[in-house]
């Protein structure tokens, strides 16, 4: 028996009759502001060549690392969702066969956040009004399936009926960047930047590392093995990439550790580190200096620095070897901020023109740790809920930890961090939702005057994210 698929007007608010209607009022004032979406991982291909995605499970299912995560928990093999293997070996090549085995476990994201931005997809984009089951599946893929081959379903059409402002992808300093490229030559006026994120020639564990520091000498003409060439091939890179938009760097490393070695030192630690193996206290050691070298760059560059530390990546072996990075097997660690940070702090952490953005998955440090140093260093800005944690009750715990200590402005509005494009205004209504229900809660507790709450809620839903980022 089919059962109905309905999105609740006042889905996320409080339940306290007279705080809901206060949150109803401040989301009112903020439901249809342009989406900025400042850190994100979608394909730039996609815009440049605007073409139809192929089917249903191409669009939902295949790219999204939190589908597959939860189905592999279950059991699912990954071929058996199409997702493509390292060594090209056989997957599943049906997409209606691919989308059967989801909705037939479509259940098991009951309490999840994908289960949410699903649902808001299917309603809200697609007009669906039955719930997604194994019952309903065929009709499901028959209409999505439909609407993908209309021009209104294009990606580019989609970038505009959402009203997103600007997205920013995320890419490696040895990609060539010719998708924005070819976005800006097309005359097309939705705005897609990149950003840069150094990690396959930063981080000495990462696969590929030394063939790597020769590519980035063969893009910049410098002699990358050297510390003078590495330095100048790093500051090439951050010129490219500017020129193609981007305002953000990110770095994505094991941990917050940071380091600020004197000349000779980091000089010997690089011709150590460019020769060969090196041991685990060594690599982190070259990590750390390097965030710290980082900071001073975007001090010269204007580029916004995000550090994305605290999770184990590639934990299940198996995954990684079969079908690479990025395949829902990264795990959230402890996280050290006070100590990590220090060096980097000691050296930038005062500069007024820098703008540093932290990032955690150990929410044990948010009062403890974040929401102090953010709250007195001026280069520091506090990312919001970010993976594990961007969903209503993750949202919930940051603004109720961070607020006392680092206040709002202290913070930096939302970004989806997302890999599937039609989640972003999904996602973004999620949070939207969450912070005008937060506000709400303090204009009922007559902690904030509704006034203050209705220009808060505009901030932290656009005029935060685009200050900081310099969008």
């Amino acid at each position: 028996m089919t059962q109905p698929l309905t999105l609740h007007p006042d889905r996320l608010f409080p339940p306290d009759p007279d705080t809901r209607a206060i949150a109803r009022r401040l989301y009112d004032g903020i439901k249809g502001l342009p989406i900025i979406s400042p850190h994100g991982h979608t394909d730039p291909a996609w815009f440049a060549t605007n073409d139809h995605w192929k089917n249903p499970a191409e669009l939902l299912i295949t790219p999204d690392h939190y589908v597959f995560r939860m189905l592999h928990s279950q059991g699912v093999a990954m071929e058996d969702l199409g997702v493509p293997r390292a060594d090209g070996g056989p997957v599943e090549t049906d997409p209606r066969a691919i989308w059967k085995r989801f909705a037939e476990r479509y259940h098991l994201f009951r309490g999840t956040p994908s289960r949410l931005w699903h649902d808001w997809v299917y309603a809200e984009v697609f007009g669906l009004d039955v719930r997604l089951s194994a019952e309903t599946a065929d009709h499901y893929y028959d209409v999505i399936d439909a609407a993908l081959q209309t021009e209104a379903f294009r990606p580019r059409a989609l970038f505009d009926r959402y009203g997103i402002e600007v997205i920013a992808t995320t890419e490696s300093p040895l990609d060539d960047l010719a998708h924005h490229r070819t976005i800006r030559a097309s005359g097309w006026t939705g705005k897609v930047v990149t950003a840069f994120r150094p990690d396959p020639v930063m981080d000495p564990d990462f696969e590929g590392f030394h063939a790597n520091l020769d590519r980035l000498g063969e893009l910049t003409g410098q002699d990358a093995r050297t510390w003078e060439g590495y330095l100048a091939a790093l500051r090439d890179r951050r010129a490219f990439f500017a020129a193609h938009g981007a305002t953000s760097t990110d770095h994505g490393h094991p941990t917050a550790f940071t380091a600020d070695l004197p000349d000779a030192e980091a000089r010997a630690l690089f011709a150590r580190v460019a020769a060969g193996p090196v041991s685990a206290d060594e690599a982190e050691l070259f990590r750390g200096h390097m965030l710290t070298v980082m900071a001073r760059m975007s001090l010269d560059d204007g580029l916004v620095m995000q550090i994305h530390p605290g999770s184990f990546r590639n934990h299940n072996a198996s995954v990684f070897a079969r079908f690479g990075r990025d395949k829902g097997a990264d795990i959230p660690t402890r996280t050290d901020y006070v100590r990590a940070l220090k060096p980097l702090l000691d050296a930038v952490g005062s500069e007024p023109g820098l703008t540093i953005i932290l990032f955690t998955l150990d929410e044990s440090a948010y009062a403890r740790e974040l929401a102090p140093l953010a709250g007195h260093y001026p280069a520091l800005k506090l990312g919001p809920p970010w993976w594990f944690h961007d969903a209503p009750q993750g949202m919930r715990r940051f603004r109720e930890q961070v607020t006392e200590t680092a206040g709002f402005y202290n913070t930096v509005g939302f970004n989806d961090d997302t890999r599937a494009f039609l989640s972003i205004p999904a996602r973004h209504d999620v949070a939207r939702r969450i912070d005008t229900g937060f506000l709400a809660c303090m204009v009922a507790e007559h902690r904030l005057e509704e006034d203050e709450a209705h220009e808060l809620a505009h901030a932290l839903t656009y005029g935060l994210v685009k200050e900081t980022y310099r969008l």
